[in-house]
C-alpha cells in the first residue's frame, strides 16, 4: 500500500476527455489571465475570501509550546540502536541500480539490491542535512519555513476520488482537481500545495503531470509539490517551477522552490521511481520529504516502539544517499506511523497509537536534527463526528510532536481515497482555531486589566466596560463555519448544520476565485513547454 493511491496512474486503462465538467460550475476558468487573489494578502489580522468568509490574513504559525515527548532519553537511544542494527544486519532493499551503486561507492556494503549501512557512516551523513530551511514559490511573499517552531498546513493530496454533498464519491476529474486547487489557494490557512489534491483520472497518465502542474503554477503561487514517479515526470515538475517562477538553471538550484514527497514500500524497500526522483532532486538543490508508510500490524511490527524504530531505519538511508549526492540537501523526516483495524486491516488514523507514535517520531526527528512532517489522517469515508475527531486528534498530534510540515491538512476521508470538498472547509475552520491557539498571549498592564477589574468590582459586568468596548471586535477568535447560536435562532436559520455550511461556503469561494497575477509571456512559455512535452509522448506508462 501507497500513501493515498500514489500510483493511482497506473490504474488508468483508457485516456478520457479531460471536459470540464465542474461539480462547482462547469467550465469556471475565465481566472486565466486574471491578477488578484481570493483570500487577501495584506497584513491586517483578518482578510475577506471571496465573500464567503472572513479568514485570517496569511500567516504561517509558530508553534510556541514545547512538545510532547511521552518516551523518554533513554527509550529514544533504545528506539535509535534498533533502527542502527536494522541498517547494519537487515539492511533495507533499494530496487535501483544507480543508487546501490552510489551506496557501494561511498562505501557501504551491498548484496544484489540490499544495502549495508555502519551507523556511524550514517549519522556522520545525517548531520549534513539542514535543521531549517525556506521554500520560496513564485510569489516570494508566500515563502515557508521548515523546521525550527515554524509549522506550515498542505491540503489533501493524491485521492483517486472526490465528493461533495450532491455527487457522493466520484472518480477524480480535472475538473474536480481545478477547485480544490482554487480553494488550496483562496485558504490563508493553507501554506502549501501537496500532491494533486485529487487524481484527475480523465487525463492520460502519460500526460497528466504537465497539465496539473500547469494548473497548479497558474491556480496558485504557494509552494508546490511534483511527483518523484519517474524521469520525466520530476524533471519536467522541476522545469516547469523554474519557468512558472522566471528563474535561470542557476537561480533554480540556488535555493528551494518547490519539494516532493517519497515513501518507502514497507518493510525495508525503496522503489526505482521515487528513489530516482529524489536522487534528481536533490542534485538540482530541491527538498525531499522522506515518509516511510508505517502501518503498525501490517507493514511494520504491530508494537508502537517496533513501528517507529522501522520508520527511522527506511526515513535516514535515504537521507544518507541525498547527503552522498549533495552534501547539505534540505530533506524532511517524515511520519506516516499508525495502527490498522485488526478485524479488517484497514488503516486506521486519529487513534491514540497514531498521536502516541506521531509525537515519538517528533523526538527522534529532534535527536537526528531534522524536520519532521506528519498528516491530517482520518478514516470516515464522509464528513461527519467520526471525522472530526480523528482530524482533531491527528492535528493535534502534529502540534504537539512538534511536527513543521502537516501534509493531508484539509479535504481528506477514507483513508486518503476520498478529497472531500466540505471537510476541506471543516478541516479549514479547525486548523484557524489551532493557528490563532498558537498566537502569543501578551501579559502587560493592559491585558492584565487591573484598572478595568477594579471599575467594574463585584456587582457590575464587563460587556459595557470601557476596556471590553476597545478591544471586543478583536478579542477573540471568530470562526466562519461554527455556528454558536442557540437552538431556536439555529431553527429559525433553517436548520443548516455544519456540513451543510460547508457546502456553501466552497461553492461561494470556487465562485469568486481569481487565479493570482502571472506574467503573460511566463504563461505562455509554461504552456508551450506543455505542449512540447505532450508532442514528445510526456512520461512513459506500462500500458
Amino acid at each position: 500500500m501507497t500513501e493515498a493511491n500514489r500510483m493511482a496512474d497506473n490504474q488508468v486503462k483508457n485516456p478520457a476527455n479531460t471536459a470540464d465538467n465542474s461539480p462547482a460550475r462547469a467550465g469556471a476558468d475565465t481566472e486565466a489571465r486574471k491578477g488578484g487573489r481570493s483570500g487577501g494578502r495584506s497584513g491586517n489580522r483578518r482578510s475577506k475570501a471571496g465573500g464567503a468568509i472572513t479568514q485570517l490574513a496569511w500567516k504561517p504559525p509558530v508553534n510556541p509550546d514545547r512538545p510532547v515527548e511521552p518516551i523518554d532519553e533513554g527509550a529514544v537511544l533504545r528506539i535509535h540502536d534498533a533502527a542502527m542494527r536494522i541498517l547494519e544486519e537487515t539492511g533495507i532493499h533499494f530496487m535501483n541500480d544507480e543508487a546501490v551503486r552510489i551506496l557501494k561507492a561511498a562505501g557501504c556494503k551491498t548484496d544484489g539490491q540490499c544495502v549495508y549501512m555502519d551507523r556511524d557512516f550514517l549519522m556522520e551523513l545525517v548531520a549534513k542535512a539542514p535543521a531549517q530551511f525556506t521554500i520560496t514559490p513564485r510569489d516570494a511573499s508566500r515563502a515557508i519555513t521548515i523546521g525550527g517552531n515554524h509549522i506550515v498546513f498542505g491540503n489533501v493530496s493524491s485521492p483517486p476520488n472526490f465528493s461533495t454533498m450532491e455527487s457522493g464519491k466520484q472518480p477524480g476529474t480535472q475538473a474536480a482537481f481545478r477547485d480544490l486547487m482554487k480553494l488550496t489557494q483562496a485558504f490563508n490557512c493553507i501554506h502549501f500545495a501537496g500532491g494533486y489534491p485529487v487524481e484527475p483520472i480523465d487525463i492520460h497518465a502519460s500526460v497528466r503531470h504537465l497539465d496539473c502542474l500547469f494548473d497548479k503554477i497558474t491556480l496558485s503561487d504557494k509552494v508546490i509539490h511534483a511527483y518523484a514517479l519517474g524521469t520525466e515526470r520530476i524533471e519536467d515538475g522541476m522545469d516547469m517551477v523554474r519557468i512558472g517562477s522566471g528563474l535561470t538553471e542557476e537561480e533554480f538550484q540556488s535555493r528551494p522552490h518547490m519539494y516532493t514527497n517519497i515513501n518507502s514500500v514497507s518493510p525495508l524497500k525503496h522503489d526505482w521511481p521515487m528513489l530516482d526522483g529524489a536522487m534528481r532532486l536533490a542534485r538540482r538543490g530541491q527538498p525531499v520529504v522522506i515518509s516511510p508508510f508505517t502501518l503498525a500490524g501490517a507493514m511494520a511490527p504491530v508494537t508502537l516502539a517496533g513501528a517507529v524504530a522501522l520508520s527511522v531505519a527506511e526515513c535516514l538511508c535515504v537521507v544518507a544517499l541525498l547527503q552522498i549526492i549533495r552534501p547539505g540537501a534540505p530533506v524532511v523526516m517524515g511520519t506516516f506511523t499508525s495502527n490498522v483495524d485488526m478485524k479488517s486491516g484497514a488503516p486506521a488514523f486519529g487513534t491514540p497509537e497514531y498521536i502516541r507514535a506521531t509525537q515519538m517520531h517528533g523526538q527522534m526527528a529532534r535527536y537526528y536534527k531534522l524536520p519532521m512532517r506528519a498528516s491530517n489522517a482520518c478514516a470516515s469515508v464522509v464528513p461527519d463526528a467520526q471525522a472530526t475527531w480523528e482530524s482533531a486528534f491527528s492535528l493535534w498530534a502534529c502540534l504537539s510532536s512538534g511536527t513543521h510540515m502537516v501534509y493531508h491538512g484539509a479535504g481528506w476521508l477514507e483513508g486518503g481515497l476520498i478529497a472531500s470538498y466540505e471537510k476541506f472547509v471543516i478541516d479549514c475552520e479547525m486548523i484557524q482555531h489551532l493557528s490563532h491557539y498558537m498566537e502569543p498571549v501578551p501579559v502587560d498592564d493592559d491585558t492584565l486589566a487591573f484598572d478595568a477589574i477594579a471599575e467594574i468590582g463585584p456587582f457590575g459586568h464587563y460587556f459595557g466596560g470601557e476596556h471590553t468596548q476597545a478591544r471586543y471586535e478583536t478579542a477573540f477568535y471568530s470562526p466562519f463555519l461554527s455556528d454558536w447560536r442557540n437552538y431556536e435562532a439555529y431553527e429559525l436559520g433553517g436548520s443548516v448544520d455544519t456540513t451543510a455550511r460547508a457546502n456553501r461556503i466552497w461553492k461561494q469561494m470556487i465562485a469568486d476565485f481569481e487565479a493570482p497575477a502571472l506574467d503573460v509571456a511566463i504563461r505562455d512559455e509554461l504552456a508551450d513547454f506543455v505542449t512540447r512535452r505532450k508532442a514528445e509522448g510526456g512520461a512513459p506508462t506500462d500500458f
